[in-house]
C-alpha cells in the first residue's frame, strides 16, 4: 500500500495541518475523480480522467466565489482564466483532465450548470467554465481522445470531502520528476480560525531536479517526454479579495521551487486561488452598493497564508508521489512509482 510523505516520517514546513491534510479541510470544498484505466490492441492504452474541485456545496453560479490565477510558465491550455482575471470571480467547478480534452470537459461541466440553471443564456448571461490541463501523452493514447462530456459531470456528482491521490482522476497518466506522479493534496491551519489547502496534479521535472530523493536512473530516454506541466488550486476559507488571492497564488511557486522543479520552456505550471470566504450572489439586492470585510493586507493572518500556501503546495506534490503506484501505459512504457528507500529523511 503506498503512503502519504508524513507517514514516511517527513514534515514538510512548521505548520500543522488540518485533518484530513487535504484542500477539503477547507469547509465546503469538494473533490470528485473519474479514472479511465484500459488496455487496447497495438500497444494502446488509456490511461487518464477528470478531477472536479468544488469550491463550496451551494449553486456556484448564483454564488460565486472570489478567486484569481497566476500563471508562472504559459505553456498550458487552459479555459476560462481571462474572465477570471477580468472580474475576479469562479462560477463553476475547477475542472482537471489531459490536453487535449479541456473541450470536452468544458461541454460536460456546461451542461451540468445549464440543468442546475436555467437562466443561463436565456434571462441572465453566459457562463466562464475553468478547466485546466496537463499532458499525460507518455503513457496515455491522447489521440483516442477517450473522455466523454459525462466523465465531467460524473467527476462533480462523485466529489466528496475524502480526495483520492496519486494515479486517479487528471493524474492518472501523469509523471513526475520520472517517477509517476499525479494528484497530491495538503492543507495548512491559519491562526487557529482559517484553513488553506492545495491540490495539486504533477507532470513536471527530471531525476536529476528532484530535491528529496536520491538519484536513480530513470526507465526512460528524456527525449521521449515533453517538459510537462502542472496544476495548482488554491483554496482557503479566509475572506480575501481577487487582488489578494492573487497574492496568494504567487506564493504556489515557492513549494513548487522547493521540491526542485526548474520550471522548463514546455511546462504549463498555472495556479488558480479561491475563497469561500464570503460568497458573491448572481442576483445581487443593490446594482450599485456591495460590502465584504477582508483579511488585512499587513495581518499576521497574510503572512501566515502565504506560508500556508508554500509548505501546503510542497507537500501536495510530494504526496502525488509517494501515494503513485508503478504504471504501465501506451508502447509497453513503464514508469515506476517513486521507492520509498531512496528519500532523504
Amino acid at each position: 500500500m503506498r503512503k502519504r510523505i508524513r507517514d514516511l516520517n517527513i514534515r514538510i514546513g512548521t505548520m500543522q495541518p488540518g485533518k484530513r491534510n487535504a484542500i477539503t479541510d477547507v469547509p465546503g470544498v469538494k473533490v470528485g475523480h473519474v479514472t479511465l484505466n484500459e488496455d487496447l490492441e497495438n500497444e494502446e492504452c488509456i490511461r487518464t480522467g477528470v478531477t472536479a474541485i468544488l469550491p463550496h456545496d451551494g449553486n456556484l453560479f448564483r454564488h460565486k466565489v472570489p478567486a484569481a490565477s497566476f500563471v508562472l510558465n504559459g505553456f498550458g491550455k487552459t479555459s476560462g482564466l481571462v474572465q477570471v482575471e477580468e472580474l475576479g470571480e469562479m462560477e463553476t467547478p475547477i475542472m482537471l483532465t489531459n490536453t487535449f480534452n479541456v473541450g470536452t470537459v468544458m461541454k460536460g461541466t456546461l451542461e451540468h450548470m445549464l440543468e442546475q440553471n436555467p437562466e443561463i443564456g436565456d434571462t441572465t448571461g453566459s457562463l466562464n467554465v475553468v478547466v485546466g490541463e496537463c499532458n499525460d501523452m507518455y503513457l496515455n493514447s491522447a489521440r483516442l481522445l477517450p473522455i466523454l462530456p459525462e466523465h465531467a459531470r460524473q467527476a462533480i456528482d462523485s466529489a466528496s470531502t475524502e480526495v483520492e491521490e496519486g494515479a486517479v482522476g487528471a493524474g492518472t497518466g501523469m509523471l513526475c520528476y520520472q517517477y509517476k506522479g499525479g494528484v497530491g493534496t495538503s492543507s495548512r491551519i491559519i491562526n487557529d480560525q482559517y484553513t488553506v489547502g492545495v491540490l495539486v496534479v504533477s507532470n513536471f521535472g527530471q531525476r536529476k531536479e528532484f530535491e528529496l530523493a536520491r538519484y536513480k536512473d530513470p526507465l526512460m530516454n528524456d527525449k521521449d517526454i515533453p517538459d510537462g506541466s502542472i496544476m495548482m488550486i488554491v483554496g482557503t476559507d479566509a475572506p480575501l479579495s481577487d487582488r489578494q488571492l492573487k497574492r496568494l497564488s504567487k506564493r504556489a511557486p515557492i513549494g513548487l521551487a522547493r521540491t526542485g522543479s526548474n520550471v522548463h520552456h514546455g511546462s504549463g505550471d498555472i495556479v488558480i486561488a479561491f475563497s469561500n470566504g464570503y460568497t458573491i450572489p448572481h442576483f445581487a439586492e443593490s446594482d450599485f452598493i456591495e460590502q465584504k470585510k477582508l483579511i488585512r493586507d499587513d495581518s499576521k493572518i497574510m503572512r501566515e497564508l502565504f506560508q500556508g500556501v508554500a509548505e501546503a503546495t510542497e507537500e501536495a506534490i510530494l504526496n502525488s508521489l509517494t501515494m503513485a503506484e508503478t504504471t504501465t501505459g501506451r508502447k509497453g512504457r513503464v514508469v515506476e512509482g517513486l521507492p520509498y528507500d531512496l528519500l532523504n529523511k
